[in-house]
């Protein structure tokens, strides 16, 4: 049984590592966040010291060292911009770290990490649970057995939020990374993982709500939208009453990964617990790839672009602009 510290247990995918600790069969014995709104804890580890303040956080976290109770694991589920700060701290802790994705917001801050990774002798793993998905696991097995063929891919991920989201720190590109480092990460890993690294990176449509754009592998021609906004929902979708829609198509092809995803974690947590985690080297590519869509000028509706993209852009729902 290893001992686990969390930082961002209020937040909205910490319940997911919470139970990853519990499924795993470790335990959670401190847990940090200056939102105390954390009942959530009490279904995992109600014996769990909880703190709203890093400095009695951390002088807790030194006294469990002393006391030879050392923190094994070091789990960061805090906002996207602190990822890299909690990371670094883990580190200097004493614990491995499993960072919630996106692991930092700029392909640089892996090359810091890496330097702290060798100072302590300590390890950070990130989540890129698609790669544990069986549907895409099949998806690259067949990929691979056509080693000289091109595919033509088209990717919709459409997950709908109110006007909260833009009022928080995620609507907020400095702290969140945008659209598609926000909500498309792991996507964006996924495609890498599956067609190689993207060597063509075109944005034609980027805003508050959605980004649309083009992406050039060495196995695919990808053509990609990303939207929080529920009005951009196929019409049968929107029928059905539902919120979320998740689509890949290869050639032509349909490939169903919906479910399954909130068991991923889980799995993410067992591999990693056995050595075979994603590591800094491993993340790098999809964080190379939000940071160039985030900086990249959009070209509008020039050469092949989704379908989606079509779409009339809506305005900000406080009259803000990017």
């Amino acid at each position: 049984m290893k001992n686990f510290a969390m930082m961002g247990v209020a937040g909205y995918i910490a319940p997911r590592h919470l139970r990853a600790i519990k499924e795993t069969g470790n335990r959670l014995v401190a847990a940090c966040d200056k939102f105390d709104s954390v009942g959530v804890i009490d279904g995992f580890f109600p014996d769990c010291s909880f703190f709203t303040e890093m400095e009695l956080f951390d002088r807790h976290c030194s006294l469990l060292k002393r006391k030879g109770e050392s923190i094994d694991y070091f789990s960061v589920c805090t906002p996207n911009y602190l990822h890299d700060a909690h990371a670094r701290y883990g580190l200097r802790l004493g614990a491995d770290v499993i960072c919630e994705k996106p692991l930092v917001l700029n392909p640089w801050n892996i090359d810091a990490l890496e330097e702290i990774e060798r100072e302590t002798g300590r390890r950070i793993y990130t989540i890129l649970q698609l790669r544990l998905h069986d549907a895409i696991k099949a998806l690259k097995r067949r990929i691979e057995e056509e080693p000289g063929r091109v595919h033509d891919v088209d990717l919709t991920y459409i997950t709908s939020r109110g006007n909260w989201y833009h009022t928080s720190w995620k609507g907020d590109e400095r702290k969140s990374g945008g659209i598609a480092t926000n909500i498309g990460v792991h996507f964006y890993d996924m495609l890498a993982w599956i067609f190689g690294q993207p060597t063509l990176n075109i944005v034609h449509v980027s805003s508050h709500d959605r980004v649309a754009g083009y992406l050039e592998s060495p196995r695919a021609r990808v053509r990609y939208f990303l939207s929080i906004n529920a009005d951009t929902l196929p019409p049968d979708i929107l029928a059905a009453g539902k919120r979320t829609y998740r689509s890949i198509r290869v050639g032509g092809e349909s490939v169903e990964f919906s479910d399954g995803f909130t068991e991923l974690h889980a799995e993410s947590y067992r591999q990693i617990l056995a050595g075979n985690g994603f590591r800094l080297a491993e993340a790098r590519p999809c964080i190379q790839t939000v940071h160039d869509i985030r900086v990249a000028t959009p070209v509008g509706l020039k050469g092949d672009y989704h379908p989606l993209a079509r779409l009339p852009l809506a305005p900000h729902p406080f009259g803000w602009t990017r």
